[in-house]
This record gives structure tokens, C-alpha cells and sequence, in this order.
């Protein structure tokens, strides 16, 4: 006895969801790299030798670029606001400490006058150096 199916079965497979879950992992990944880099403001910094580097309590980053534009903590504002700014977290966080990124191409008073606004405030700041290649 021959009996011949009439139509023959193909192996499906069903890629519907692997399309759904494809998209949520590419945005979970987008999302987690945007979040990890915390300093998006670029800024070339100056070369020293040997660094130290300590752990401070309360930490502002200030970083000023080649454009004389101050941002503490990633919010823009001029010299005024940020004297104010650091004036007000001086009284407020006693034990407060600020990291400076400043552009190499800028003159050294520009960091003398931002540290005198630190020291107006009480506030301990240090300059921020990228290590010299080679040593």
C-alpha cells in the first residue's frame, strides 16, 4: 500500500520575538554606554610626572576648556556664578575638595584666579594632569 502525503511539511521557525528581544538589548545597551563615560567635556590636560592621588570626602570637578567656559559638576556658568556657587558649598560642606581640568593652552593666571576662588570659599582644589608618555 503507497500512501503519499499530498503536501509536504517544512521546518518553520518562528523569529518574531527574537526580534523584540534583539531591540531591548540594543537600547539597554545604548543607554548603558552614554552612562558610562561621566566626563564628556573634552579638555587636553597638562603632563606631570609622578601624581598623587587621594580620596576626598565631598567632590566638585571643575573643568574650564580653551574657551574660558566653567563647568562645575557638568553645569555651565561664568566666573561670577561659579564664585558664588563654590562660596555657598564652602560654607555648607566644610570638608568639600575640587579637581581642576583646565585646557594646557590656557595662561596660568586663569588657574591662579580659579584657585583663589577656592581658597575665598575654603574649598582644597588641585589641578588635574594627564601622566607624561614614556616615563
Amino acid at each position: 500500500m503507497n500512501i503519499k502525503r499530498r503536501k509536504k511539511r517544512g521546518a518553520v521557525v518562528n523569529t518574531h520575538a527574537l526580534n523584540d528581544i534583539m531591540f531591548f538589548l540594543l537600547l539597554f545597551f545604548l543607554i548603558l554606554s552614554t552612562l558610562a563615560n561621566p566626563n564628556v567635556i573634552k579638555v587636553l590636560l597638562p603632563e606631570a610626572g609622578e601624581t598623587q592621588q587621594r580620596e576626598p570626602k565631598k567632590s566638585l570637578q571643575l573643568a574650564v576648556d580653551e574657551y574660558h567656559d566653567y563647568y562645575l559638576d557638568g553645569e555651565k556658568m561664568s566666573v561670577e556664578q561659579l564664585g558664588q556657587r563654590l562660596e555657598y558649598i564652602g560654607k555648607t560642606f566644610p570638608e568639600s575638595t575640587c579637581s581642576i581640568s583646565m585646557d594646557r593652552n590656557l595662561p596660568v593666571q586663569d588657574l591662579v584666579e580659579v584657585m583663589q576662588l577656592g581658597a575665598k570659599s575654603d574649598i582644597r582644589m588641585y589641578l588635574k594632569t594627564s601622566k607624561v608618555e614614556g616615563e
